[in-house]
């Protein structure tokens, strides 16, 4: 049965989608969000340039503009090439690019998977580099046609342009990256050796809506501790220029970050509703490359441990019985047993032996596979349960490991019903069926590397020879008079005592009852 996911699709990428598909949408998004981000860039650049900084003056000097205008848009369509080539190229080529593993169908390498949960930097790094780059040329080129002081202001103008571009391709890179790390992913999460984390992702966010913002209101006190003069008008445009960005910016980045963080928390929230309504077959989407790649991967990993310990509990139910599981899983195993009260039913076929050799295995086996679903059934109805299954025959405990009420009365209940349906649902077969009660040690017997949860005294054994005597009697059912006398309820009125037996391995005589015809 699948996996049933809890991430919305949107920005996640269905995880069905062919290979080439996730590849090309990964590819058209990853030149979106350079463009993109460089057009924040070149658009801070521009206000910082027109209203921000206070300039020197330079009277009706127009080459300033021109020079500086021609050589933005010019290098600003070369970047935008370049960086286009250059970051897909380190994300999809090389040894580890994600092009060989995702359309080759397979699950990547650490390696590659590494290289996935990095993918967001290494954009990142393009752009620096490239605005780095503009940086030295714009102060080159106006240190050395015009001033020191405009050098000064246009390098710091396009610096802060280059943080912004940065810091926005690093954050939208990672939505824009988000189906090919949750394929890369699917398997588990990885070494996040040099990969960045929510602090980071934070910390770029503060960057491009508060600290540029801010670095240019610092920059105006820098520019009015020199000869330029700043008068009152530039400066309300230049603080409500940088007001204006500082909320406009803050505002998109603090909520693009806030949504990166909060979807994978919002997925395993949704997660842990299900698994809390028992639904074990939930998992999250891998796909965040910071810390909260981690937690979505550790959700999957806690409830593939909640199913691989449901499937124990389900099979070692099986095997002893639901109540003597729950309590091996809830205490400390301890050897060694407490005496009890029980009530036992003892149930065994005629004629298995004959049985056995007349038919063939697999009729054999369907039969009993029927014959012990009937006793499973009409004891565990009753409040007991099953101790073992020895060939042909079966042990039944009313009273341990769990108390019942009127333990003697639901195993003669028990009986009797069970008489009924196997003539009725197994009529191929005959069993006879012996009930008796008293003290009896039930506990943990065996060594501690093997030991099952067992009864041991003389009610077992009573059973055991009861129910040899009903084999040879017409109602096939018969009791212990002392399970009679233990009954509280109104079962006992449904049997009748017969006579006194001396069953074989015993001295005491034991009065027989048997079900009301």
């Amino acid at each position: 049965m699948g996996r049933r996911r809890v991430d919305r699709r949107l920005l996640v990428g269905d995880p069905d989608l062919p290979p080439a598909k996730v590849r090309r949408r990964a590819r058209l998004l990853t030149v979106a969000v350079i463009v993109l981000a460089n057009t924040v860039g070149a658009a801070t650049v521009l206000c910082f340039a027109l209203f921000a900084l206070p300039k020197p003056d330079l009277g009706e000097d127009a080459e300033v503009l021109v020079v500086n205008l021609a050589v933005a848009l010019g290098y600003l369509g070369l970047a935008l090439v370049v960086g286009v080539a250059w970051g897909l190229r380190r994300i999809e080529r090389g040894r580890h690019g994600v092009s060989r593993w995702l359309l080759q169908g397979r699950e990547p390498t650490p390696e590659e998977r590494l290289h996935v949960l990095r993918a967001p930097l290494r954009l990142m790094v393009v752009e620096a580099v490239l605005w780095g780059s503009a940086v030295v040329l714009f102060v080159v080129l106006n240190l050395a046609a015009f001033s020191a002081l405009l050098a000064l202001g246009v390098g710091l103008t396009v610096l802060l342009g280059g943080i912004t571009t940065s810091a926005a391709c690093y954050l939208l890179s990672e939505l824009a990256l988000r189906p090919v790390a949750a394929r890369a992913l699917a398997a588990g999460a990885s070494s996040r050796r040099g990969v960045p984390g929510v602090a980071t992702r934070w910390g770029l966010a503060w960057a491009l809506g508060t600290g540029v913002p801010v670095v240019g209101l610092l920059m105006i006190a820098v520019v009015a501790l020199t000869p330029v003069v700043i008068d009152e008008s530039t400066l309300a445009i230049t603080v409500l220029a940088l007001g204006g960005i500082s909320l406009v910016f803050g505002a998109i980045v603090t909520l693009l970050a806030a949504y990166a963080t909060v979807h994978p928390i919002s997925a395993i929230r949704r997660g842990l509703e299900r698994v809390r309504e028992g639904e074990l077959d939930t998992e999250v989407g891998v796909w965040d490359s910071t810390e909260m790649g981690l937690l979505q991967a550790g959700f999957n990993d806690m409830v593939r441990g909640l199913r691989e310990r449901e499937r124990i509990r389900d099979v070692f139910g099986r095997q002893v019985g639901e109540d003597v599981a729950g309590l091996a899983l809830a205490d400390e195993i301890r050897m060694g047993g407490e005496v009890r009260t029980v009530s036992i039913l003892f149930v065994d076929l005629t004629g298995s032996t004959k049985l056995a050799s007349d038919r063939p295995a697999e009729e054999v086996v369907a039969l009993l596979n029927r014959f012990f679903a009937v006793v499973v059934d009409v004891v565990e109805a009753n409040g007991g349960w099953i101790n073992k299954f020895e060939g042909d025959a079966a042990l039944a405990i009313f009273g341990a490991p769990l108390d019942v009420e009127d333990a003697p009365g639901q195993a003669l209940t028990a009986a009797r019903e069970l008489d009924v349906r196997l003539r009725e649902e197994v009529p191929e077969l005959e069993a006879g069926i012996g009930v008796a009660c008293g003290p009896a040690v039930a506990g943990n017997i065996g060594a501690e590397r093997r030991f099952e949860y067992t009864v041991i005294g003389d009610p077992v054994n009573e059973a055991s020879r009861l129910t040899d005597l009903a084999k040879t009697t017409p109602g096939r059912v018969l009791a212990s008079e002392d399970v009679l006398e233990a009954c509280l309820g109104s079962e006992c009125e449904r049997w009748t005592r017969g006579e006194e037996v001396t069953l074989r391995g015993r001295s005491a005589p034991t009065r027989l009852a048997f079900p009301t015809a």
